[in-house]
């Protein structure tokens, strides 16, 4: 990843914020997307020995994604890895979330994922680089009280699945990274019904896989050009597992863990 350039949207915290530091570790120059660039420049004092560009984003709209990809084409001339990393979450019965709240988790999970690539893809076909989409173990069995962010990141897979279809013979490499449950931000600034952030979360982020091994899982997974990435044992490949072979058992399983969780809306 020496002088690499790497595009990562959702920068400002979690995931994508360790993302950044991994690959500022491993000598690559970073474009970091988000829409708290206060957030960015902070990052940008951290790493003072890192070629960084920050931009402010806001994935859900086509002109921001594609003047991303512009400034970090006028900045560095080329695009070796693009990581969709932004992304928001939701919790609610589908009987009672408002229908708005579902578009705007596929204007930013599915649809932010389409722009960055779209403009994106030219310039790493030139560099036969990375196209990475970080989704969730939501992204391969769905999660209740979770509709709309379920169906965002099955979009996402089926998206890049089929990317990587089409780009057998052009050197492009697509990855689609499912982390388990992972400490981060989503969960306090998930939707309610409402559409309003819940502000809490609702499970113990002292016990889940931390952002920063995630992102180094992610990180060797660009370096090694896999296809997919599973994280987490029982949370992520025994639950994809399952999945493939015990569909119904594991609906069974899935709907009493999911209710345990504080406030559930359902029980």
């Amino acid at each position: 990843m020496q002088n690499k350039v790497v595009i990562i949207t959702g920068a400002s915290s979690g995931i994508g914020k360790a993302l950044a530091f991994r690959f500022a570790a491993a000598g690559a120059r970073l474009v970091l997307a988000a829409r708290r660039v206060n957030l960015l420049d902070e990052i940008v004092k951290q790493l003072p020995q890192t070629e960084i560009l920050t931009v402010e984003t806001d994935v859900s709209r086509e002109e921001d994604c594609r003047g991303l990809v512009e400034k970090a084409i006028a900045r560095f001339g080329q695009i070796d890895v693009l990581i969709n990393n932004a992304g928001i979450s939701m919790r609610a019965l589908f009987t009672e979330v408002e229908l708005d709240v579902l578009r705007r988790l596929m204007d930013v999970n599915f649809w932010g994922t389409v722009y960055c690539t779209k403009y994106a893809l030219p310039h790493l076909l030139q560099t036969k680089g990375s196209v990475v989409g970080v989704i969730s173990v939501a992204g391969h069995v769905g999660l209740p009280g979770r509709t709309g962010y379920a169906a965002s990141k099955f979009a996402v897979r089926g998206f890049l699945d089929t990317l990587r279809i089409e780009n057998l013979k052009t050197g492009l490499h697509v990855l689609v990274a499912a982390p388990g449950f992972t400490a981060s931000e989503v969960r306090k600034s998930a939707l309610n019904a409402e559409g309003r952030q819940q502000g809490e979360t609702p499970r113990d982020e002292n016990k889940m896989m931390s952002a920063e091994t995630c992102a180094d899982h992610i990180f060797r997974a660009v370096v090694k050009r896999k296809r997919q990435l599973v994280l987490t044992f029982i949370e992520g490949k025994v639950t994809v597992f399952l999945g493939k072979f015990f569909p119904a058992l594991l609906d069974k399983v899935t709907y009493n863990h999911m209710a345990k969780e504080p406030n559930s809306p359902f029980k």
